[in-house]
């Protein structure tokens, strides 16, 4: 287990660090032990107390629900719109450009049919685990609140997680409510619990990094 005094002497370490022109990230390292990523590939989502990152929503919704995406969310996709992305390099594009997508239930067949390929390769597909595929009498508004706070760990072929849990301009105690969260989460994860953890490291986006 790693304690918030743990966290906090790492983060006074990495503040040794030269200082940079921008705003640097921390990025959460979790090694793991003891488990076949070949044969047990990780890929979750969890939630932190305090998202730093932007992120960008996308929404593939019918009449019912486009005033409520045009709100919440920053891109609204009608279905009266999905020809538009028949050219591989806009729907290319659409993938990297954002980081979730929510589609309306009913219209899922021809989400997949029209972007099941360039958001699949992403692993981007609206998720039905992470409540991107919603009824149209959805709340968007309460889905994208939480997609904002929402980060992702994945481990297919290297035996380490890496994430994103805060930037310097932000208070140590939100960074380290964050690192906890995200650790916690992995815990629950992985088979054997403490038992898969190698270690676990924080870095700064341009440090090298250090041990908790």
């Amino acid at each position: 287990m790693i304690t918030k005094e743990q966290v906090q002497k790492a983060i006074e370490q990495l503040k040794q660090n030269p200082k940079r022109k921008f705003s640097q990230s921390y990025d959460l390292i979790i090694n793991l032990k003891n488990i076949s990523i070949k044969q047990n590939p990780l890929d979750f989502f969890t939630t932190i107390p305090y998202p730093k990152k932007q992120v960008k929503i996308a929404a593939f919704v019918g009449i019912e629900l486009s005033s409520q995406a045009e709100k919440s969310c920053d891109l609204v996709i009608q279905e009266t719109d999905f020809s538009k992305y028949q050219d591989k390099k806009v729907s290319k594009k659409l993938a990297e450009e954002y980081d979730y997508f929510i589609a309306q239930a009913n219209l899922m067949p021809k989400v997949a049919q029209n972007f099941g390929k360039s958001l699949g390769i992403k692993g981007k597909m609206p998720n039905p685990k992470l409540g991107c595929v919603i009824p149209p009498n959805a709340n968007i508004s309460d889905l994208a609140k939480r997609l904002h706070s929402t980060i992702r760990l994945v481990a297919k072929k290297a035996t380490n997680l890496q994430c994103l849990v805060g930037k310097e301009d932000q208070p140590d105690e939100e960074v380290i409510d964050n690192i906890i969260a995200a650790y916690n989460a992995t815990l629950k994860q992985v088979p054997n619990e403490i038992q898969n953890i190698k270690n676990v490291q924080l870095k700064l986006t341009m440090s090298k990094p250090v041990n908790l």
